[in-house]
């Protein structure tokens, strides 16, 4: 019987070197597994594997040398673990994440919720080419926002209430874009060299600042044969609803436009960023 490569890489089943043997890409959201998910990961890379696995640098975890007749066990056991195959191909990917605002003090959004909701929303999808959202939590910038065709960072809106303010200037001193002095007693915000990091309002010992979560988006980037940062046109993207009214109107520029085997930041660079710009903004504006 003939094999059917291409629906078991779409499986998540990848093709090795070996006859018959395959490295299977598990579906990984955020970079978070269960105990659960770990323990039956380990059973089956011990059972029909060669017991170990390989951590990808997108925070999947692949379980190399699944035998071909193997493969149904194989899925129907992860599955009692909690675990399920990722996908390969042209289509949307893992959505990768750090820790965000409920682990790591430095986070401005909860990362981890976000890729949650991506996941449910796009994962699998087919498309011309391969399509990948990162989420990153502050502009540390952990999980390297701009490598991704969407990603997506978390930032802080803020501003200054003088009446909670006991001029003690620790704002001043942990502003590392110098957006911020202290003059005569009051403090003084250039918004124009803000670049929403948040530590303003994290050091400050009086809640002196308005400060709403948000987040900042890239479109484009890609780390692959061709090295390219996102760019990000538009402000910041101030609620969920608004975030996902984006990132359905880049995906389906990126579907509606693409060429097969072609990366987003080709399409855009052949489409024309003034119109995938005029998308976006319809979009941002609802």
């Amino acid at each position: 019987m003939a094999v059917d490569y291409g629906t078991l890489k779409k499986g998540g089943f990848m093709r090795q070197k070996q006859k018959d043997n395959f490295s299977l890409r598990l579906a990984v959201v955020g970079g978070a597994l269960t105990a659960e998910n770990l323990a039956k990961i380990a059973e089956v890379a011990e059972k029909y594997g060669e017991g170990y696995v390989h951590l990808t640098s997108r925070q999947g975890v692949e379980i190399p040398f699944i035998k071909l007749k193997d493969i149904d066990a194989v899925k129907e056991e992860l599955a009692e673990g909690g675990c399920r195959p990722g996908v390969c191909g042209p289509r949307v990917r893992t959505v990768t994440a750090c820790q965000g605002n409920q682990i790591c003090p430095s986070g401005n959004i909860d990362s981890y919720d976000i890729s949650k909701k991506l996941d449910e929303r796009y994962f699998g999808r087919e498309l011309p080419h391969k399509f990948k959202f990162g989420v990153t939590g502050c502009r540390n910038n952990c999980l390297k926002a701009e490598e991704n065709d969407v990603g997506i960072k978390g930032a802080m809106n803020v501003k200054w209430k003088k009446e909670a303010c006991i001029n003690c200037g620790l704002c001043a001193k942990v502003c590392r874009e110098n957006a911020i002095s202290i003059n005569d007693g009051e403090v003084n915000v250039n918004y124009d060299k803000c670049n929403y990091c948040g530590r303003c309002v994290k050091s400050c010992p009086t809640d002196a600042w308005d400060a709403t979560s948000a987040y900042e988006l890239s479109f484009g980037g890609t780390f692959g044969n061709s090295i390219e940062k996102g760019y990000s046109p538009l402000p910041l993207v101030t609620s969920e609803e608004q975030l996902f009214r984006v990132t359905d109107a880049a995906i389906q520029f990126f579907a509606d436009y693409a060429n097969a085997g072609e990366r987003f930041k080709f399409t855009i660079d052949r489409v024309g960023k003034d119109k995938l710009e005029e998308v976006l903004k319809e979009a941002y504006d609802g």
